[in-house]
């Protein structure tokens, strides 16, 4: 019998909680059902998987279907207000099903946990603002004690584990994709942030930089491969900062390598490390396992580019030639309260070398609106760097005070949210224009696109995505695949003439199945044109 040390209901919660000894038999999940709610980005999939390979390897079974679970977690982000708000009143409709909901096998009531950023920044203040609701908080670096948390649970109490790490990288789990038939994949190779940009409450939710040894990552990309997995999505909140000094990556390695030399107008806040191998090597090493699966990665900061870098993506078919340059302004004023540590004309000049390097790279970017200060006249400043760019996609957001970030304590937080939601729209609406006009001029060119599925528009359609990154939308039907005739199907590479298009999508019909190499050996589009037509 497992022995617990129970705690009045009202007093104050640990941040992990105080039991001394749980026997194995309380960790096992004997089939509970566990039913994932995820929110936010990227990164929130992957430890997702990370979660849900933790649990199922206790025995826990996983479902989709909300009223089966005996369990449900709620994976959160707290970037922003909003999206802390939908964390709130999914709580709300989950506090009716925990009351309305029979209960589950050994008298027990569904169980709700809240991860991740949301779990590290408020803490046991989930428990008492939810009490009877909330079972539950685990933060980024605690999900290995989720079998041990739900195992308090099941004593009527509350458990709590948000402590960071300097070390977690879950580098020895192997994580459990929620997709499986998914031909894409996300491959979380670091944890954390050290950059400290003003608005930003990362490096206060999911700590430290660290980075996850390489050889990890070559073994969890192999095996994807091996399933079939056609695109693989490198994972890290400044992935290309990223720098392996584990024990492992010292053999066949003769010299320390020196820390990698930021570009001329680029600052950091950090002392770069040395040693060790960096992006570069990692990404080398990656393309090179798979010919066939196409690399991508996010998301980087504009400091850490290298032209070793850009001329590797230049020179790997299998590394798509589109790179995520994060902006946030286009007014100096502003970035030098955001702590970016670069100008808008080091920006600038940053894009003017990918673009020698990479002539045809797709570029996106993300934007926030409404910042600290941001005057009409650094707004107008923003939507000139969105026209000149041409960006493929645009994110962007109305800016959100969060505490403990530097703005938060520093900063006022100025702009009216009438005008914030005013400056969005119309930086949406200038990307929008520019990203119509380019994909406009695609129309009669031949795209290569790995099919990911049966589209929106329903039976009959399909839908992926270019090497940009861009959705492309095409009737399925039989099209050559060498000496045969097929249909294509998920993880097939097909080749799609374009017909039409709006700003973010592009339609067309598709002509041939290939490969990845295939298409990349073909001289030049017109040689393309004159084997397909």
């Amino acid at each position: 019998m497992s022995i617990y040390k129970t705690r009045p209901q009202s007093q104050k919660h640990d941040l992990v909680s105080d039991v001394p000894f749980i026997d194995e038999s309380d960790l096992q999940g004997r089939g509970r059902k566990v039913y994932f709610d995820v929110h936010g980005c990227q990164m929130n999939t992957s430890d997702t998987e990370i979660a849900w390979s933790v649990l199922q390897s206790k025995g826990f079974e996983r479902t989709t279907d909300i009223k089966e679970a005996a369990i449900v977690l709620v994976m959160t982000c707290a970037i922003r207000e909003g999206a802390e708000q939908k964390i709130w009143n999914k709580l709300h409709y989950l506090a009716r099903l925990k009351r309305t909901l029979p209960l589950k096998k050994g008298g027990h009531r569904l169980k709700i946990g809240i991860l991740g950023c949301m779990a590290e920044r408020l803490k046991s203040q989930i428990l008492e603002r939810e009490k009877g609701v909330v079972d539950l908080v685990c933060g980024p670096d605690a999900y290995r004690d989720l079998p041990r948390l739900l195992a308090i649970t099941h004593n009527q109490q509350t458990a709590v584990n948000v402590l960071l790490s300097l070390e977690e990288t879950y580098a020895d789990v192997m994580p459990v994709r929620l997709n499986e038939g998914a031909v894409s994949a996300y491959v979380s190779i670091m944890r954390g942030c050290d950059n400290m940009c003003a608005y930003c409450i990362v490096p206060f939710t999911r700590g430290r930089e660290r980075s996850r040894p390489i050889d990890s990552i070559m073994d969890e990309i192999k095996m994807l491969s091996d399933q079939g997995v056609r695109e693989v999505i490198l994972l890290g909140q400044n992935v290309n900062s990223y720098r392996d000094l584990s024990e492992s990556q010292f053999y066949g390695v003769p010299d320390p390598a020196p820390p990698t030399p930021l570009r001329e107008g680029f600052l950091t806040v950090y002392k770069a490390r040395s040693g060790g191998r960096r992006f570069a090597d990692l990404l080398d090493k990656v393309s090179r396992i798979d010919p066939d699966m196409r690399i991508r990665f996010t998301s980087p900061h504009p400091k850490d580019f290298p032209d070793e870098v850009l001329e590797l993506i230049r020179d790997r078919d299998n590394i798509c030639n589109q790179l995520h340059l994060p902006a946030q302004s286009g007014n100096n004023t502003v970035l030098a309260a955001m702590r970016r540590g670069y100008t808008v004309e080091a920006y600038r000049d940053l894009v003017a070398r990918v673009r020698e390097i990479l002539p045809d790279v797709a570029l996106t970017s993300d934007f926030i609106s409404g910042f600290c200060g941001e005057t009409e006249t650094g707004h107008q400043e923003t939507l000139a760097l969105v026209r000149d760019i041409g960006y493929t996609m645009v994110f962007a957001y109305p800016y959100s005070m969060r505490e403990k970030t530097h703005a938060y304590h520093r900063l006022q937080d100025d702009v009216p949210e009438d005008v914030k939601g005013r400056r969005y729209q119309e930086l949406l609406q200038v990307f929008r224009e520019g990203a119509g006009q380019a994909n406009m001029a695609q129309r009669g060119h031949h795209h290569l696109v790995l099919v990911e599925g049966e589209s929106k528009k329903g039976p009959g359609t399909l839908f992926g995505k270019n090497e940009a990154g861009i959705a492309v939308i095409f009737p399925a039907t039989d099209v050559p695949h060498g000496s045969t005739v097929q249909t294509p199907v998920p993880g097939d590479y097909a080749v799609v003439k374009i017909t039409d298009s709006t700003a973010q999508t592009l339609f067309g019909d598709c002509v041939s199945l290939t490969s990845l190499k295939e298409f990349k050996n073909s001289s030049s589009e017109r040689t393309l044109h004159s084997q397909l037509d």
